[in-house]
């Protein structure tokens, strides 16, 4: 496209699952791309920043490398999640903060590091990849479903915080999705799951990218405070 702005993007959480699916969909597209990675080597072809969002200096400094690479993010898709399933009654204090710590403390901390680029920009996209799970619950995923459910929320009051400076803020709400996570569901859990989506499969992670690079880009304009279900029909109505 003649128009087409190529834009620097910062995906937390992409060395793996939708979070690489989006980083490398938006790289083709010909964005510049940075993704960040903890243990594990970054991704070939991609921009990789060290980063454990738990780690606010850690953030500080991913965003440095970042600009210094690339320039000031203008998109910022927050991906990076973690599980620690039980029960509530065998659920340590340790299992409970450490997910919300991650799953949405980590999500403050990156998109409040991207909006000063954005405003001072005057232009921006923020989407966060949650889970229908925040919406729908799970038994033993109290941690993640609170994460997850308390990002509706975050999204729609930095829609309002940021939106007359031409920000949108979104979240891609994932059903079952072919990623290491689902890897670790039991196959009871599985079927029990795909008997609640209509369509009766599970998605991919090009199938959630795809939503989130509409959401990046320049159609999107007029999109902001949406809870976007990529889930084949799971949770359908909540």
């Amino acid at each position: 496209m003649s128009d087409f702005v190529s834009r620097s993007v910062f995906v937390s959480g992409g060395n793996r699952g939708i979070g690489l699916a989006t980083a490398r969909a938006l790289a083709a597209d010909g964005h510049r791309v940075a993704v960040t990675y903890r243990g594990e080597a970054p991704p070939k072809g991609l921009f990789g920043v060290r980063c454990d969002v738990t780690d606010a200096e850690a953030v500080a400094t991913a965003f440095d490398k970042v600009r210094a690479e690339q320039g000031p993010v203008e998109i910022m898709v927050a991906s990076a999640g973690i599980t620690r399933d039980t029960l509530l009654l065998k659920m340590s204090d340790r299992d409970f903060t450490d997910v919300v710590d991650t799953n949405l403390t980590g999500v403050h901390r990156v998109l409040q590091h991207a909006a000063q680029d954005m405003l001072a920009a005057r232009w921006g996209r923020m989407i966060i990849v949650s889970s229908v799970v925040g919406t729908q619950g799970s038994p033993g995923q109290a941690n993640y479903a609170a994460s997850k459910s308390a990002h509706i929320g975050l999204a729609r009051s930095l829609a309002w915080e940021l939106g007359s400076r031409n920000i949108t803020v979104n979240v891609v709400s994932p059903g079952l999705i072919e990623t290491d996570m689902l890897a670790q569901v039991t196959d009871a859990r599985r079927q029990e799951y795909l008997r609640m989506t209509p369509l009766r499969r599970t998605g991919t992670p090009e199938e959630a990218a795809a939503v989130v690079r509409f959401l990046a880009g320049e159609e999107a304009g007029f999109v902001t405070g949406a809870v976007v279900p990529v889930s084949g029909g799971l949770g359908l109505g909540l």
